[in-house]
């Protein structure tokens, strides 16, 4: 099946509107399924990743960290913004390992460098090397060094992002993005009830939504309107990549996603042309 990247989101597997506040229980039922996974697919080979959630987002928007360094407190905020999301990192980092996933933290600000927030430089070498010894390379939201800014933040998606396009080694057959809700919709399924779930999408049809909600709760990276359009664009670039959208709230969502996809619920961001998306009903 190739290399898969999959995402835990930080509204997922934190509570967002409380600081620094794991939902342990929910990390480790999906942790489980990806061990699962594995075992009923050893063909599968997994990059990990997850979002910052409540830790690192809550910190970084206090201090605006995503525009830059400013202010007298500014380098404070990096440090203050990069210890926080190292910590839910490590919460991560050993319920996996607590329940048998071989995950090894590599943290992009050790190595990564941006100009004006755009993400252009991160040793690639560390993923291969752990993916060729069967263990699981775990990113994640991260503070990183900016030529123009002193310093921003990254995504999970803006790493994967680069991984993908700039080693032909780590060029995944799938990305999977699991969070709080079950796909993409025709609008913000938390406010409008008339929203309905859109099961496939076109990388270029992806990028025209309009209506996308944003995170509830804090999220300095943008919600899930810029996590879409990250990874409808990386659809489009990478040579048959699907993205997969889905809510890891249900239980073996994720572990279906991971060993049959065609039959796992969500919302599918693929290159090529489709016919006109149709909302669920």
């Amino acid at each position: 099946m190739g290399l898969v990247f999959v995402k835990l989101g930080g509204s997922l597997i934190t509570d967002k509107t409380r600081p620094e506040t794991a939902r342990r229980a929910v990390i480790r039922r999906l942790a489980k399924e990806i061990r699962h996974a594995l075992t009923r697919r050893p063909d599968l080979h997994i990059l990990l990743g997850h979002g910052s959630g409540s830790f690192g987002h809550v910190v970084g928007r206090q201090y605006n960290l995503r525009a830059g360094i400013t202010g007298p407190d500014g380098w404070t905020g990096y440090a203050q913004t990069a210890a926080a999301a190292a910590r839910l990192n490590r919460i991560v980092a050993d319920v996996c390992l607590d329940v048998g996933l071989p995950v090894v933290s590599l943290p992009p600000s050790a190595s990564a460098w941006c100009e004006d927030g755009r993400l252009i430089a991160l040793d690639t070498r560390p993923h291969r090397v752990l993916l060729a010894q069967g263990l699981i390379p775990l990113v994640y939201g991260d503070v990183a060094l900016d030529a123009t800014r002193g310093g921003t933040i990254v995504s999970t998606e803006e790493v994967f992002a680069f991984l993908a396009r700039s080693d032909p080694a780590l060029r995944p057959e799938r990305v999977i993005l699991v969070g709080n809700v079950e796909g993409v919709y025709t609008g913000d399924p938390h406010r409008d009830p008339t929203a309905r779930l859109i099961p496939r999408l076109t990388a270029e049809e992806a990028l025209a939504l309009n209506g996308l909600g944003g995170s509830h709760g804090v999220d300095v990276t943008g919600g899930m309107a810029s996590k879409v359009r990250e990874m409808a664009a990386l659809a489009r670039e990478v040579p048959g990549l699907t993205v997969h959208i889905l809510s890891g709230l249900v239980p073996g969502a994720l572990e279906d996603a991971l060993v049959t996809p065609e039959r796992a619920p969500g919302t599918r961001i693929v290159a090529g042309t489709t016919e006109r998306a149709t909302p669920q009903r």
